[in-house]
């Protein structure tokens, strides 16, 4: 008798105790995935066969839709901020002579655009080719404005001859960009 209760527990301890802890730890990791992973398999089974077969083709188009549309928003802040009446507020600093105002600006227009230059790739070549024209065009009106000026000028002598030369002006250049912007970003509707 105590032969045969010595062998049952051989076999249970040889045979059966080998093959219930491997699957006693394949049901754990079951346990354990299935709490990671039931959220996703019920978010699965809840999408309507529309969204399984969405066209990849959608997404890329609205990102790029997306990246449009920031580049717009990022041309009209440049605008806003080459428009001379901003530049100076920004940039004017007490008892600054007209030359080093005049550097300041310089390399601040030069700076934004290059910050912004790969905005171009999302914009129309219309609208980036005028934005190039206006920066060239505030740089010219500055030089300009600097060459008209006694050399012991101060800042606030090329602030108000720069912006007496903007009231001349009939329409509002920066203004004007920024509706050919705004036009732009209609299109894309």
């Amino acid at each position: 008798m105590q032969v045969t209760k010595l062998s049952e527990m051989n076999v249970l301890y040889y045979f059966v105790v080998p093959f219930l802890i491997p699957v006693a730890v394949g049901v754990t990791i079951v346990i354990v995935s299935w709490c990671f992973i039931r959220k996703d398999i019920s978010k699965y089974l809840s999408l309507k066969p529309a969204d399984l077969t969405a066209d990849p083709a959608k997404g890329e188009r609205s990102s790029l839709l997306q990246f449009r549309l920031q580049a717009h928003e990022r041309l009209i802040v440049f605008t806003d901020r080459l428009n001379p009446s901003n530049l100076f507020l920004r940039l004017h600093q007490p008892g600054i002579t007209a030359r080093e105002l005049q550097s300041l600006i310089l390399n601040e227009v030069r700076m934004e655009y290059q910050h912004n230059v790969t905005q171009q790739l999302y914009v129309s070549s219309e609208n980036w080719t005028i934005l190039s024209r206006l920066k060239e065009d505030t740089l010219a009106m500055i030089n300009n404005a600097i060459a008209g000026l006694p050399a012991e000028a101060s800042g606030v002598d090329l602030s108000r001859k720069v912006l007496e030369h903007m009231a001349d002006i009939k329409e509002n250049p920066y203004d004007l960009t920024v509706e050919l912007i705004k036009k732009d970003i209609h299109q894309l509707f």
